[in-house]
């Protein structure tokens, strides 16, 4: 009997993509089931009734939620083109830097540079740059986090190789740049250009309209306090 194995993602968010990524690499496959998350299927509310939001992976009947969480079932059910590497303290690094792209990076450069303004996103661009320096100095002198390999904390932060530069041109600055970010660069490049990737990314021009109706929600809600 055939493995079933069905994610559910939104087509704009990218936590979802990290989950069609391992699948891929690990050469799985799969059918998506994309969501609208304004209109939410009763598929997804019985995979997820807790959340209620993507991605979720089912397999064989039984639904996984929460992106990282998917990445290390991923690991576990399909051996080949590991994530994680053997070594304890390794594994425990790269699943330190893959919860630190959800805590600290998407969060300050979603809810503190493009949906703020005036003092607030100014503190938000520092602390986002701050992140990016630990990233930096992290990738200094490796292709990947993990060495050579792509592996569970690429994966994880793989939303900054396309997403980063969508957000600088909708608030208007430069965040990453060669000159102060040559490791995260090369890693980014090197990361979209991986064959499991591509044409996994979301409408560009779409996305950019997404981020500006949030950017203007946000500041309006904000202005009418």
């Amino acid at each position: 009997m055939a493995e079933e194995v069905k994610v559910f993602r939104s087509w704009a968010s990218p936590f979802p993509l990290r989950v069609i990524w391992a699948l891929r690499l690990k050469g799985v496959k799969f059918d998506v089931i994309c969501e609208d998350l304004f209109n939410k299927s009763p598929l997804l509310l019985q995979y997820n009734p807790v959340e209620k939001k993507v991605p979720v992976l089912v397999h064989n009947g039984k639904a996984i939620c929460e992106s990282l969480v998917i990445l290390e079932y991923i690991e576990e059910t399909w051996k080949q083109s590991p994530l994680l590497p053997e070594d304890p303290y390794q594994k425990a690094n790269a699943r330190f830097w893959a919860k630190f792209s959800d805590d600290k990076v998407f969060q300050s450069m979603k809810w503190d540079v493009l949906l703020k303004e005036g003092k607030e996103q100014e503190e938000g661009i520092l602390a986002s740059l701050q992140n990016l320096r630990y990233l930096e100095e992290e990738l200094r002198g490796k292709k990947f986090f993990g060495g050579e390999a792509i592996g569970l904390a690429d994966l994880a932060l793989g939303w900054l190789a396309y997403y980063i530069n969508i957000f600088e041109e909708v608030v208007g600055l430069k965040l990453v740049d060669q000159g102060r970010f040559p490791s995260l660069v090369a890693w980014m490049q090197e990361f979209a250009n991986a064959p499991f990737v591509h044409g996994s990314w979301p409408d560009r021009d779409k996305l950019a309209e997404k981020f500006v109706a949030m950017r203007e929600a946000s500041l309006g809600k904000e202005t009418h306090k």
